[in-house]
C-alpha cells in the first residue's frame, strides 16, 4: 500500500437513527470533499447519490432531480473515487454472490472501501425515505412502511461504502449503497439486485475525516446508546 486516501463523512449514523435530521453542511461544501458518495438531505428529503461531482436527489414519488447546492445534508459520506481494485462480471450475479466475490477480492476487511458497480442490471429493488416534519421521529419509525420498488432491465450505477464493523455507530457497518439508472430518472436506497453484466470497482480508504454537527439536536442526542440493531433494521428491512 503506497498511497493514503481520505473518506469524508458528516455526522454519525447513530445521530441520524435518533432523528437528528438537520445540519448546516451545504451540498457545495460537501462536494468540496468528494465527487462520489451517498447520503440524505435535511428533513430526510430523499436519498442522495453523488456521481462525477453531480448530486442527485431521489424522492419517494419516483422523481430524480439535481438540488440547488445551497441545500443542506444531515448525513453523507463522500470521496474522490480512485479505483484500486476491480472485477468484471460477464454472467449474471446476485447481490449476495457479488458481495462474496468482493470479500475475496479485498486485501483486508480493516479498511473502508468506496464501492462502484456499473453495468446492466436484470433488476434492482430500492426504497426511498419520505420527507419528515418536526417533531422528528427516530428513523426506525420514519421509515416504517416504505414501499420497495423494483426496476427491471436497465443500465445503471450502484454507489456505496463497505465499512468495517468497528465503525458501528459512526457509519453503517457492512455495505450501505444507493442505486441510480444511467438516464438519472429512477433509483433509491439499494435493497437487492441481479447484475446481468458489468464491473465492480473498489476505492480503498485509509483516512476517515469526520465532521460533527454544532447543533443543539446533535448535542442533546444520546450517542452512548447501542443502536446497531435499529440501524440494521432501518438499512436492511
Amino acid at each position: 500500500m503506497t498511497t493514503r486516501h481520505e473518506i469524508f463523512q458528516t455526522s454519525l449514523i447513530t445521530a441520524l437513527a435518533q432523528g437528528v435530521y438537520e445540519d448546516e453542511v451545504t451540498l457545495a461544501e460537501l462536494l468540496g470533499h468528494g465527487s462520489f458518495g451517498i447520503g440524505t438531505f435535511n428533513g430526510l428529503d430523499g436519498e442522495m447519490v453523488i456521481l462525477g461531482g453531480r448530486c442527485y436527489r431521489l424522492r419517494n414519488d419516483g422523481s430524480v432531480s439535481e438540488p440547488d447546492l445551497s441545500e443542506r445534508t444531515p448525513y453523507a459520506v463522500v470521496t474522490n473515487f480512485v479505483p484500486t481494485l476491480q472485477r468484471t462480471f460477464e454472467e449474471p450475479v446476485t447481490r449476495a454472490e457479488l458481495s462474496r466475490r468482493i470479500d475475496a477480492l479485498v486485501p483486508s476487511s480493516n479498511y473502508m472501501y468506496a464501492l462502484r458497480i456499473t453495468g446492466h442490471f436484470r433488476w434492482a429493488s430500492a426504497r426511498t425515505v419520505v420527507k419528515q416534519e418536526r417533531p422528528y421521529r427516530p428513523m426506525i419509525e420514519a421509515t416504517q412502511g416504505e414501499e420497495i420498488v423494483r426496476f427491471e432491465d436497465f443500465d445503471g450505477t450502484v454507489a456505496g461504502f463497505r465499512t468495517p464493523l468497528y465503525e458501528s455507530g459512526i457509519s453503517v457497518a457492512g455495505c450501505h449503497a444507493h442505486v441510480i439508472d444511467e438516464e438519472r430518472t429512477r433509483g433509491g436506497h439499494l435493497v437487492d439486485f441481479v447484475l446481468e453484466s458489468g464491473q465492480a470497482e473498489l476505492c480503498l480508504g485509509t483516512d476517515l475525516r469526520l465532521r460533527l454537527p454544532l447543533t443543539e439536536e446533535f448535542g442533546d442526542a444520546d450517542l452512548s446508546r447501542d443502536m446497531r440493531e435499529e440501524i440494521s433494521r432501518v438499512e436492511h428491512h
